[in-house]
């Protein structure tokens, strides 16, 4: 069966009033020892799987469940296995999965693909463990009823502090009824108590400590997730787009809240931003509301002010120095840090809006218009505008210039989005050759994209170097070298950018 769950971490500071929120009369309790198994190289966990054994309500439960869509919704398989101890009795080394009582099909599929499943139930072994005391209850809202369980205690590969990590989460399960009461629940909850959203489960922070490390790698978008079908309509087509950026931008803030300062994280946050943000710039529809565009903005305008430092002192500062500039330390010093702006209630309410969107149910009559002819309109429209600003490029002011390539953005973005509408078709010769002319036609956005991103960054630099001139003379040289390079680096993306009036388009046919 599927769970459709939202997971939240408490700050430190909410915790006691969390767990008076939900300890009321009809509260019960319940203490989950699980242990988690999984082959010696974690074939399990690379697929997206977890397997655990966990004592609840007086029985052993096996429990499987797959990654799922990756935001709210997983595939969950229990069985009540014949074991009679309790946690304090059984001796842990005794505790074996059964894969054999796995029927569902899509399952099978993904276990047989790592080995033979009578192979893989031998090779099985307790990889880490949790501790846990949940307290949990019914909501109501409408007709449905959403289980809200506070989790507190700990996963751990072994009794050593490090070898730990201490879970506090608030989980959200629908149990029955509608996703929208289950988004209306966890947003009162998110207000009061300063809940945010996570995407790494128990099952992720165990292997987290396997590999002894605080966090998930950064997060790129996925374009081989992109698939529809060419028939598909436009509102359906927005909902997978949606969730699509959602899966990139929802592991990084996680990481980003939970004290991540990689930049890779910072910047894959952003581009996830960006792209969401192309959406509903591009595609006007009744369904997106105006104001998540102004929260995307501001929280891209954020993290973007920490990008730049990051890039200043990371990037232009070390080459500047290369050509005999003064050593210049660059603070990461900001008005709102990339915690703050994750961790933001406003951000947080947005995000649980758009899951809420991704899951808003469909009828005909409200999606009659099709992607594809739209998307053949919106091509048209982006191109034509970056075709003929592209040739002027160098006589533009810097703003201007800013803003082709920021278009340049949106055109690449609005292909990657809609490409699989073209390339769709049942015939595998026709199918790789109409992605190939996508291939091909990206193939001549981004190397303007790339010319323009390092334009970019210099016109930031200079900036802030001129800034910074004022007060410390040491800058003075940076300014000149950026003056003396600019002409030429403008008239370098002028002539990049005129190979675009040959791109093949591929949306004619």
């Amino acid at each position: 069966m599927h769970e459709i769950e939202l997971k939240f971490n408490v700050p430190s500071h909410y915790q006691a009033s969390t767990l008076q929120q939900i300890n009321t009369t009809t509260a019960k309790k319940q203490r989950l020892s699980a242990y988690y198994f999984d082959t010696a190289d974690n074939l399990l966990a690379k697929q997206g799987i977890a397997l655990r054994i966990r004592y609840e309500n007086g029985q052993w439960v096996q429990t499987l469940k797959t990654h799922g869509d990756g935001i709210a919704k997983r595939i969950e398989l229990n069985t009540v296995l014949p074991i009679r101890q309790t946690p304090t009795q059984i001796d842990v080394t005794t505790l074996k999965p059964d894969l054999a009582h796995i029927t569902n099909l899509t399952v099978i599929a993904q276990l047989t693909k790592i080995m033979p499943i009578d192979i893989l139930n031998q090779t099985l072994q307790v990889r880490y463990f949790t501790d846990i005391e949940r307290i949990y209850r019914i909501i109501k809202k409408n007709n449905s009823q959403i289980e809200v369980a506070y989790d507190i205690g700990k996963v751990a590969i072994g009794k050593a502090p490090k070898d730990s990590y201490p879970i506090h989460e608030l989980e959200f399960e629908l149990i029955t009824g509608e996703v929208a009461d289950l988004i209306d629940i966890t947003k009162s909850w998110c207000i009061s108590q300063k809940l945010y959203l996570s995407t790494v489960t128990k099952a992720h922070r165990g292997s987290l400590l396997l590999a002894k490390k605080q966090h998930i790698d950064p997060v790129k978008a996925d374009l081989t997730a992109l698939q529809f079908d060419k028939h598909i309509g436009e509102l359906v087509f927005l909902q997978k787009i949606v969730h699509h950026c959602l899966s990139q931008i929802l592991p990084n803030a996680t990481a980003i809240a939970n004290g991540s300062q990689n930049a890779e994280h910072i910047h894959q946050l952003r581009v996830g931003i960006r792209r969401l943000r192309t959406v509903f710039k591009v595609f006007d529809n009744s369904h997106i509301n105006p104001a998540w565009q102004t929260t995307l903005k501001r929280t891209f305008a954020q993290l973007g002010e920490y990008r730049d430092k990051q890039i200043l002192q990371t990037k232009t500062q070390p080459m500047l120095q290369q050509h005999n500039a003064a050593p210049i330390h660059w603070s990461l010093d900001v008005a709102v840090l990339p915690v703050e702006a994750v961790k933001d209630s406003d951000f947080q309410l947005l995000l649980l809006d758009l899951i809420n969107f991704t899951h808003l149910p469909m009828t005909d009559k409200m999606d009659k218009a099709k992607a594809k002819q739209i998307a053949k309109q919106k091509l048209n429209k982006w191109f034509k505008k970056v075709r003929k600003n592209s040739e002027k490029f160098a006589e533009l002011d810097t703003d201007s210039q800013h803003q082709i390539r920021k278009d340049l953005k949106t055109l690449r973005y609005l292909t990657e989005f809609v490409a699989p509408l073209f390339y769709q078709n049942k015939k595998q010769a026709t199918y790789r050759k109409n992605k190939q002319a996508v291939k091909k036609f990206l193939a001549y956005l981004e190397p303007a994209q790339d010319v323009l991103g390092d334009y970019n960054d210099n016109v930031v630099g200079r900036q802030y170097y001129a800034e910074r001139a004022e007060y410390d003379r040491n800058a003075l040289f940076a300014v000149g070298w950026f003056a003396g390079r600019q002409a030429s680096h403008a008239k370098q993306c002028a002539e990049t950018l005129k190979m675009i009036r040959y791109t093949p388009i591929f949306w004619k046919k």
